[in-house]
């Protein structure tokens, strides 16, 4: 099974943003994978570690993004939950797009993935945290011409290999929905729909750039000498500079 998970790197909600020439500020040092997607890597990590071991050990998950350089670090992130691959589509052609034109780019990449290997589940968080709009799911299911399952509180594939149906359950207004589709589909999941789990400490060491070689406690501080001066206090500190090679 192949699932594609569309993620974005939205800044910090506890940074300071504003707007330039109508586009949101974004910043390397004040951005992070928007908080909502990390709920939909959890749903498709659980939908592939779920599968028979033969059929896990050729599948695959690939986060989706289509920003800047500096989204760099949600693509990085989601490698340390444990997420296979990481795709970034990065345009200048494409900065600046509102939800419609970043749903046909995000269409356009799922099916350039799709000529390598069929993608059999497109999944989504329920909103970014930085425009809120909560429309990009149900825009890309329509570009891609594929079923969509909004606002999952609960995600399940059933059946075997070629014939799988996705079944979403959702809360409505205090009503329980559940809803079916044969994949490939698209699905958006809520905050409720998992607990993400917390990144492997290995796989954040191995995006590491430097290691740390020894480590030694710092060498205890000498006693301090106290001089009183009675007229050779210069002298004094002058003597003590040279014998500690301190000038």
């Amino acid at each position: 099974m192949r699932i594609v998970v569309a993620v974005k790197y939205v800044p910090d909600i506890h940074a300071d943003r504003g707007f330039e020439g109508g586009r949101v500020v974004r910043r390397a040092d004040e951005g992070t994978l928007n908080e909502l997607d990390e709920n939909a890597v959890e749903a498709a990590l659980r939908l592939k570690e779920a599968l028979p071991e033969a059929e896990r050990e050729t599948s695959e998950v690939i986060v989706l993004t289509v920003a800047g350089p500096d989204a760099d670090g949600a693509v990085r992130r989601s490698y340390q939950l444990g997420a296979d691959r990481g795709v970034r589509v990065s345009d200048d052609a494409v900065a600046g797009s509102d939800y419609f034109g970043t749903a046909r780019v995000l269409a356009a990449a799922v099916r350039r993935l799709a000529d390598e290997a069929p993608v059999d589940l497109v999944v989504t968080g329920m909103a970014a945290l930085d425009g809120l709009g909560s429309v990009v799911p149900a825009l890309l299911a329509a570009e891609l011409d594929l079923p969509q399952l909004t606002l999952a509180g609960k995600l399940e594939v059933e059946g075997e290999p070629g014939a799988r149906t996705a079944r979403v359950t959702r809360e409505l207004d205090g009503v329980e929905e559940v809803l079916e589709a044969p994949l490939p589909a698209v699905v958006s999941v809520t905050d409720h729909a998992n607990d993400p789990r917390m990144p492997n400490f290995k796989l954040i060491m191995a995006g590491a750039r430097s290691r740390v070689l020894d480590a030694s406690p710092r060498p205890p501080r000498p006693d301090a000498e106290i001089v009183v001066d009675k007229g050779e206090g210069g002298r004094a500190l002058a003597e003590y500079l040279i014998r500690n090679d301190l000038v």
